[in-house]
């Protein structure tokens, strides 16, 4: 009987160092769990932070390159505006030569029908140039009805006849436009 005793104290030895081993081996299966649950937030939160870093990289190139376009394109449209005009003063300078050279010619000439007809034909070359360009008199006024889109009525005098009551009677000044925007207002004189 004793050794059933014995035995019996034995098996309940072994059952609770069993126990015991499975109790150490859970609590040892928890702190390791504990200890991957700490490392894969340490490691999720060390990927986010690089993420996020990796963003504001992006973001501040973005930036940068997008305020190097800014001021680049607003110094070239500065430099556009400052030399717009360069080719219409290169075709304008041999008008100015001609000008200067009809002067000179004019000084020493007695008929004045060649001095006129010099400068007619330097005033032709100049309108060929500015034509060139697209800027365009307001020709044949006189008679048309008044448009305030592209004249102005400098006076009224009464109308020398009903049909031009309304109607431009003399230009001024000759309006001018550039492409289709007006540069001048034609300046007329209409009948009330």
């Amino acid at each position: 009987m004793q050794e059933k005793e014995t035995i019996k104290e034995e098996q309940l030895t072994a059952n609770e160092n069993e126990t015991k081993q499975e109790e150490g081996s859970e609590n040892s299966e928890n702190n390791q769990s504990d200890v991957d649950g700490n490392q894969s937030e340490i490691s999720l939160e060390e990927k986010l932070q690089q993420e996020v870093q990796e963003l504001k990289d992006k973001y501040l190139r973005l930036y940068s390159e997008f305020d190097n376009y800014r001021r680049r394109t607003s110094k070239e449209k500065l430099d556009l505006i400052k030399t717009a005009s360069e080719d219409l003063v290169k075709e304008i300078l041999p008008v100015i030569d001609d000008f200067e050279r009809a002067f000179k010619a004019s000084e020493q000439e007695e008929d004045t029908q060649k001095v006129r007809e010099g400068n007619q034909l330097v005033f032709q070359k100049l309108l060929k140039v500015l034509e060139s360009k697209g800027v365009k008199s307001m020709d044949d006024l006189i008679g048309n009805t008044f448009d305030p889109e592209t004249q102005e009525a400098i006076t009224q005098i009464p109308a020398p006849s009903e049909d031009l009551k309304g109607k431009v009677i003399d230009v001024v000044e000759k309006g001018y436009t550039l492409g289709d925007k007006v540069v001048r207002y034609a300046k007329v004189v209409t009948g009330a």
